[in-house]
């Protein structure tokens, strides 16, 4: 009787996952497999018109890790990967129809996953169900908690969590309550793959310009379009003053053109020169090619590999007025921004700039997640109040609510009343002002 071929799924839908993916292959992070398939997810609002992640710039040079590429748009065609979850009636049916599709046969399916909390990656685990589960984080919110309670049968099959060690010695929270174990993909293998995108460096004699990240977060409905451009500008009149007069602007690919013409214009008027690179490649290629002097962000995940894997100076701007507006309160997005106010200085000079230490950010990146998700992560609340009533809790406030401290009986909230009527009448009156906000 022959012994059963291994067959390793690896799912990715942006460029920035298969090459984390591509590092933790090359680092030894998967054991030897008979058959290795990259499986592509495109989650666009219309697939249709936006290249998946396998025609990007450089794809060709990371193709050779796996031994075929499929796509699950394809296979599951006409319906879209970031709305459709598999029926429960439906499984066993589907099961038997993606192992015959896929040439998987009887073979034992190991499953590397995105975002366990959302479709696709979710369908995917239903439909291969005594697949083993090792999750690959590519950006900060790694370090946040799940967002969702996920079904034990499906939790319970992730045995680690891959992630890029952004911020030495900050411990990531996500899926921990299944004892999924975190494992750092080495910073030198990624910045290798990194090589292989990337054209030849910029020669040493000129100082680099500084690069300037735009997110679109107006399309996450974080900022309205003219709050984003004037986040935007406030990068180019920031760059300007702290001297650099070579700007590169990298704006996210379905942000507007006309927000790129308004930076070369200002930068023109004070006295600079912006070019607009529109390329479709990783900031990290860029870090490579142009040898940045500054990059300037908000919250990407950009500043801190710029940071922690290129050594080169970051800076932020606009994370206070995102925290205090971000909802709801459990918004996933809330920690990377905790993380890059606390660790990255502001480009414009806003009070004390020191940045938070290592033991000091982990209490306060716990203490965020047990007021994100404090039935998720219940036993965060001692690290939380230990936060939060200690030295740094004044000058880290501004990323928790009053409200929010309030209702988790937490140290900054108000007293709660005793008595049931009065605590009645404050949450009507709680429900009042929420309803007139509207």
């Amino acid at each position: 009787m022959s012994a059963r071929r291994t067959t390793q799924i690896f799912c990715a839908s942006t460029l920035y996952g298969a090459v984390t993916l591509a590092a933790a292959l090359d680092s030894g992070a998967f054991a030897p497999a008979d058959r290795r398939i990259l499986l592509v997810t495109n989650n666009a609002a219309v697939p249709e018109t936006t290249p998946a992640l396998d025609e990007a710039e450089g794809f060709e040079r990371l193709r050779g890790r796996f031994d075929s590429v499929l796509s699950w748009n394809e296979t599951i065609s006409p319906l879209h990967p970031a709305g459709w979850t598999p029926r429960a009636s439906d499984l066993p049916l589907l099961q038997r129809h993606l192992r015959k599709l896929w040439d998987l046969r009887d073979d034992r399916v190991e499953l590397a996953l995105e975002s366990l909390q959302v479709t696709p990656a979710l369908a995917i685990a239903q439909l291969l169900p005594d697949a083993p589960v090792t999750v690959y984080a590519d950006g900060l919110m790694s370090y946040g908690p799940t967002r969702n309670k996920i079904d034990p049968l499906i939790g319970g099959r992730v045995g680690r969590l891959l992630h890029l060690d952004l911020v030495p010695g900050l411990a990531p929270l996500l899926l921990a309550e299944f004892g999924a174990v975190p494992e750092p993909v080495p910073t030198e293998a990624f910045t290798k793959v990194v090589e292989e995108l990337a054209g030849p460096p910029a020669g040493p004699a000129e100082e680099g310009p500084a690069l300037l990240l735009g997110q679109y977060l107006a399309a996450l409905n974080l900022l309205t379009p003219a709050e984003e451009e004037e986040l935007h500008l406030r990068m180019v009149r920031g760059a300007i003053a702290r001297g650099h007069r070579r700007l590169v602007f990298k704006p996210h690919p379905t942000a507007p053109d006309a927000w790129s013409r308004s930076l070369v214009e200002a930068a023109e008027e004070l006295g600079a020169a912006l070019t607009v690179e529109d390329r479709p490649v990783l900031a990290e290629v860029l870090y490579r090619e142009l040898r940045p002097a500054l990059v300037v962000g908000c919250f990407s995940t950009a500043l801190l590999t710029a940071a922690t894997f290129y050594g080169v100076p970051v800076a932020r701007v606009g994370t206070r007025a995102l925290l205090e507006r971000l909802t709801p309160f459990q918004n996933s997005n809330r920690i990377p921004l905790t993380v890059v106010d606390a660790v990255v200085p502001p480009l414009e000079a806003e009070g004390d700039d020191t940045a938070v230490g290592t033991e000091e950010l982990n209490d306060l990146v716990a203490a965020v997640g047990f007021a994100m998700q404090p039935k998720i992560r219940p036993e965060l609340r001692e690290p939380a109040v230990r936060h939060l009533s200690g030295p740094l809790a004044e000058r880290t406030r501004h990323h928790f609510t009053r409200r929010r401290l309030t209702v988790l009986n937490l140290p900054g909230g108000l007293p709660i009343p005793r008595h049931p009527k009065v605590r009645r009448l404050a949450r009507r009156a709680l429900r009042l002002r929420k309803a007139l906000k509207k």
